[in-house]
């Protein structure tokens, strides 16, 4: 056994230390799995990660994947692997409540999501789902139905959203990796929180189903505490699904491949801002030292803006009539048994015109064009993924902003949902509050294997120096 692994309990291991491990024969999918419930056990009453969790499910699904690691039989290369799925995505056997008091509990929840059917083909073993905010709305993650989750680094500050969960799960050693959901930065935003590592993968290469209601904005997408982890996991949910309208088609090769090319002579763009923006001190100290690395690492870097204008208005207006759709569902006065803040927020915007989604649609397919431009000349695009660090879980902004609505405090996310272009976030340091900070890496449509190339070579340069213990001092450890 490799002096890392000896010196770190299962719970902290990546899924690549894993299935080394259990090819090696130095422990099992069965260990794994109970080093991983009883992180769960101890540490979940105060993150609020989970809102569903199956241990017999999970066990169950141990021994098999440790008699096919015995046999040399395993299916796939997540075979035993603990897993955690947010509560966004079907689940046959599980009911998924989407955060919100208006779905019950009769189901029939006999369908899986197209990643949930891809992990259990390859032998993952699902331990539970993860909290989400009401039908992913925002950018914290807190529901009326679940309460509010925290930050593994300090329980008292959000986890991010809207897969915060996800991400909890994922930094407190409760499952090394996730499945979320991104339309406006909700595996980025809070990968940036936890110091975890998150890929929006281009739209379509993840395939959804059924279709979000936020449409063409929705993104699925790995959350894992390394870059190499998240190759792997997209190795596995990346590929066409007939069930997908959008799906690309399957990747050929995998998304290890080049993966440790580094960035030598990549063009690459610094924009502190995108132009509009307006960053902590801190953060903003940190991701241009990030920059520094990449640069010292070959990159050649140029600071510059990509040149539009804040596309908030027009977002807005494509995400709360797909939220108003998502309510429909539930016939008259739905609205009124909502979070406030997305009844606030249809209330605003949910009634838009069809001249209106057909102006929103015209910034978003400019700004697809001007970016498209831009990585002609420019091989990837780097800002931070935040301007901020995490706050605290019963606010809906940081204190003294000045609005409360998410979009105002993650300039640098929804964008890119916009434009359908992969983007990644990969820690890139601490802040004097003694909170992660986050690098977005943003490459043209498809380039999805580069961006990860890109984050890689950042992580090994900077020598993975910031990736924390599964276990920090404020869980008890």
């Amino acid at each position: 056994m490799t002096e890392t692994r000896t010196t770190r309990s299962l719970a902290e291991l990546t899924a690549a230390e894993l299935i080394a491990g259990y090819r090696a024969g130095e422990f099992t999918p069965v260990d794994a799995t109970e080093a991983v419930l009883e992180q769960i056990a101890r540490h979940d009453d105060a993150l609020n990660a989970f809102v569903l969790v199956d241990p017999e499910s999970a066990r169950a699904s141990a021994e098999a994947s440790a008699r096919r690691w015995q046999t040399g039989e395993t299916l796939g290369p997540g075979d035993g692997v603990p897993t955690s799925i947010k509560d966004m995505f079907l689940t046959r056997g599980w009911p998924t409540f989407k955060g919100s008091t208006l779905i019950g509990e009769d189901g029939p929840w006999d369908v899986d999501a197209p990643c949930v059917a891809r992990l259990r083909e390859v032998g993952a073993v699902l331990v539970g789902k993860t909290t989400t905010p009401e039908f992913a709305w925002k950018g914290t993650t807190d529901s009326i139905r679940c309460g509010a989750t925290g930050n593994p680094w300090d329980p008292s500050t959000t986890a991010g959203g809207s897969s915060g969960g996800a991400s909890a799960a994922v930094g407190a050693g409760m499952a090394p990796w996730a499945v979320g959901t991104d339309a406006g930065g909700s595996v980025r935003i809070p990968a940036s929180f936890t110091g975890t590592v998150a890929l929006k993968g281009t739209y379509g290469q993840v395939p959804m189903y059924p279709a979000s209601p936020f449409g063409t904005l929705a993104h699925a997408g790995p959350m894992t505490r390394t870059v190499t982890d998240a190759a792997l996991l997209m190795d596995i949910i990346a590929g066409f699904d007939a069930r997908d309208w959008a799906a690309l088609p399957s990747p050929v090769g995998s998304y290890l491949d080049g993966l440790e090319d580094g960035v030598a002579g990549l063009r690459i763009a610094y924009s502190r801002t995108l132009g509009f923006g307006e960053n902590d001190p801190e953060v903003e100290r940190l991701v241009t030292e990030a920059v520094g690395v990449l640069e010292g690492a070959g990159a050649v870097v140029e600071e510059v803006d990509p040149g539009f204008e804040d596309p908030v208005e027009d977002f807005h207006i494509l995400w709360f009539t797909g939220a108003a759709k998502v309510l429909e569902a539930f016939g008259p006065g739905a609205v009124d048994h909502v979070d406030p803040g997305l009844r606030a927020g249809i209330e605003q915007y949910g009634d838009a015109s069809a001249l209106d989604y057909l102006g929103a649609t015209a910034t978003r397919m400019d700004l697809g064009v001007r970016m498209g431009t831009f990585h002609e000349r420019y091989d990837l695009l780097v800002t931070p993924t935040m301007p901020i660090t995490a706050f605290d879980k019963t606010r809906q902004a940081p204190d003294g902003w000045p609005s409360d609505l998410w979009t105002s405090w993650t300039p640098y996310t929804y964008p890119f949902n916009m434009t359908q272009q992969p983007a990644a976030s990969v820690p890139c340091g601490v802040a004097a509050d003694g909170l992660p900070v986050g690098l977005q890496i943003v490459g043209a449509r498809t380039q999805d294997r580069l961006v990860l190339r890109a984050a890689r070579a950042y992580e090994k340069a900077s020598g993975e120096r910031f990736v924390r213990p599964v276990e920090p001092a404020v869980l008890g450890a």
